[in-house]
């Protein structure tokens, strides 16, 4: 099995291959399976997604104060404030979402190895396991939950403000607050669904064999 941090190799070819009969086949297919499920959709990636989108909301947040706190006007002093707490907040910002992009295309490795075993040979029996059904519920009620917030937030808003209490500033923060979180939503939804999808590939070409 791979190391920690390091993903699965791809099957080997056809002519590499040296399994000396199906059960040993299948024994490592599961393993490497198993082991790719877990790198997607697991407690560990989970909590690894919704940190780095808080890590995102954070960055907002502090971009947010300093474009809010423009509209009073401001001294020397104040404008360095503001310089040092919109730079921080785009960096942390920038890196959650870079770190995001990463996560999203190993994702996507992620998949095309889990397809190229897969197809190695058809066993619906032991792939029910791979459906994940815990996991990819808490990845959709967590994502249905952000994506239901970020729009509210959103829509309510700028719907909401009222001049003379609410500035400009503070509803291009809401919206985008909003907006951040309803992306991530539909990304993490995203995961689940599609692993979802691969898992029932996996049983229902074969049942629809075996009743030729």
């Amino acid at each position: 099995m791979s190391r920690r941090g390091q993903l699965p190799p791809p099957p080997p070819p056809v002519h590499l291959r040296a399994w000396p009969d199906r059960d040993a086949l299948l024994a490592d297919r599961h393993g490497v399976l198993a082991d790719l499920g877990g790198r997607s959709l697991g407690t560990g990636a989970l909590a690894l997604f919704w940190l780095l989108v808080a890590g995102a909301q954070l960055g907002w947040a502090l971009i947010g104060g300093a474009l809010t706190s423009v509209n009073g006007g401001f001294d020397p002093i104040a404008a360095v404030l503001v310089a040092v707490l919109a730079t921080l907040g785009l960096g942390i910002m920038l890196g959650a979402g870079i770190l995001l992009g990463i996560q999203v295309r190993r994702q996507r490795v992620m998949r095309g190895l889990m397809d190229r075993w897969a197809e190695l040979e058809s066993d619906p029996a032991g792939d029910a396991r791979f459906r994940m059904a815990g996991p990819s519920l808490w990845w959709l009620l967590t994502s249905f939950a952000a994506c239901a917030v970020g729009l509210w937030i959103a829509l309510v808003v700028p719907a909401t403000a009222e001049a003379g209490e609410d500035t400009y500033m503070d509803v291009v923060y809401g919206m985008g607050a909003g907006t951040l979180l309803w992306i991530a939503g539909l990304l993490g939804g995203a995961r689940a669904v599609e692993h979802y999808r691969w898992a029932v590939r996996l049983v229902v070409p074969a049942r629809g064999i075996s009743a030729k």
